[in-house]
């Protein structure tokens, strides 16, 4: 993969250099929302670092100050029915899925609101560092939803069933600091240091040996292989939201930026 593969995407933007291939999810406007468009272009890159020797390790980051990724494009999911619903979580899942088992070190250098899908995206990368702004929550209940990209499932890995249950219940943000305390992520920098840190990280990987580096990854996913009936759980519960009550005030009022009534 080399620079001037990259003109064709519409919502990341890619500079490698030294082996290491910075992304940025890049739609500012929209808080670096996950939309379809940038699910499909993730995926094509993933195909890529998966055939290109060039690439040694990535470092995923947000574009603008305020978002890593502020969470799905929720105007997608106006309605959607249950089957459509579940189509929209599997294919997230997959590339979140192939993304974490990529045998390439996968830093996420989270630089603001990482939540819903984009603290799922983090959570998907090996490695997460976060600069001292940055906020993280899952908060699919106040659309009426749960997490669909593996959220459930990687959240209560990292941090425990009890405050994993507490965060996606409660719907609440947790700042950097707490997100370091309960495990979230690996280390909390300042905003400026941020991509510093995070190559410098990498670069330390990158001294190892690739095949043991590649090893240790597949040995420690071989861990959670018993999750994947969670995972599709999670597809079918995730898709039973849709065409509820609940989730069409929740969707309706977040559009109409309102608090959303729920029975």
């Amino acid at each position: 993969m080399n620079q001037q593969n990259w003109g064709s995407f519409k919502t990341l933007l890619g500079h490698l250099e030294e082996s290491v291939l910075t992304l940025t999810i890049n739609r500012p406007d929209k808080m670096n929302a996950l939309n379809q468009t940038v699910l499909s272009e993730l995926a094509q890159v993933i195909e890529q670092l998966e055939q290109d020797q060039n690439v040694k390790g990535v470092i995923i980051t947000g574009a603008g100050e305020k978002a890593f990724v502020a969470g799905a494009d929720i105007s997608e999911f106006n309605g959607a029915d249950l089957n459509r619903a579940m189509e929209i979580a599997s294919k997230g899942q997959a590339i979140f899925d192939r993304l974490e088992k990529n045998n390439k070190p996968i830093i996420a250098a989270v630089n603001g609101f990482a939540l819903g899908g984009g603290c799922e995206l983090a959570m998907a990368c090996h490695i997460r560092i976060a600069a001292e702004q940055a906020r993280f929550g899952q908060p699919e209940v106040n659309l009426g939803l749960i997490p669909g990209y593996g959220g459930t499932q990687r959240l209560t890995q990292l941090v425990g069933r009890g405050k994993a249950l507490e965060l996606m219940m409660s719907g609440n943000m947790i700042d950097a600091s707490q997100a370091l305390q309960i495990g979230l992520v690996n280390y909390v920098v300042n905003a400026t240091a941020l991509m510093a840190e995070s190559k410098k990280l990498m670069r330390t990987i990158l001294t190892k040996g690739p095949q043991a580096v590649a090893r240790v990854i597949q040995a420690v996913e071989a861990c959670f292989d018993k999750t994947k009936n969670g995972y599709r759980n999670e597809v079918t519960l995730f898709g039973q939201c849709f065409g509820t009550a609940e989730m069409q005030e929740g969707v309706s009022a977040f559009l109409e930026k309102r608090k959303p009534k729920f029975n």
